[in-house]
């Protein structure tokens, strides 16, 4: 067991020092969007919730074809592929880089490289799921399937998109100010309460 959690650790620590290597030109970047969504500063959330806003609503007034918004998405990332490593050590300047921020730069590269690991399980789990109970898999899937496609049909795609890309950019935020812990406390006393009023009434 022992062996198998050292070797488990080694994979981890290999793949997240190569994470660092393909990242390294996009580190001031990542550092500073880390700053960010975690809201180091109270004014942050409102700048990301109006970057998201702006971005969404050129989106509905150019309202673009797929293929086209798809286009210009790529075209997008390929330019910040290239341009980004060229110009962030300029403009954040590379002498600054402190071992603190290599620091939070090898625990964000570790915690992609284990949502990878966790994307890549819940996959196995389900294909796993699949092998062996097929009717539980195939109702699961269908049920699950049917409940998005139901709220695709009464949601509007780009509001619900926008919904969605705001959720997941406050959610680190939200975590790291125990925002999701305080509420999912509240929600849990809620369901204890009626729970225990649901034993009185049967009692």
């Amino acid at each position: 067991m022992a062996d198998g959690d050292n070797k488990s650790a080694n994979m981890l620590a290999q793949e997240t020092a190569q994470l660092e290597e393909q990242l390294q030109g996009w580190g001031e970047v990542i550092l500073a969007g880390d700053r960010v969504v975690r809201w180091e500063k109270p004014w942050f959330p409102g700048v990301l919730m109006g970057g998201t806003t702006m971005l969404f609503l050129m989106i509905y007034y150019l309202d673009p074809s797929v293929l086209t918004g798809l286009s210009c998405a790529v075209m997008l990332l390929c330019l910040a592929d290239y341009l980004v490593p060229t110009l962030a050590p300029r403009v954040f300047g590379s002498n600054k880089w402190t071992t603190e921020q290599q620091q939070r730069f090898h625990e964000i590269c570790g915690n992609l490289v284990k949502t990878q690991r966790r994307t890549v399980g819940w996959w196995k789990r389900l294909c796993a799921l699949k092998e062996e109970k097929p009717k539980m898999y195939f109702a699961s899937v269908i049920s699950s399937l049917l409940a998005v496609a139901w709220i695709g049909q009464q949601v509007h795609n780009l509001f619900l998109t926008y919904l969605i890309v705001s959720f997941l950019l406050l959610l680190p935020g939200m975590n790291q100010h125990g925002v999701i812990t305080k509420y999912a406390s509240m929600a849990k006393r809620e369901i204890n309460k009626l729970l225990k009023q649901k034993e009185k009434k049967n009692e």
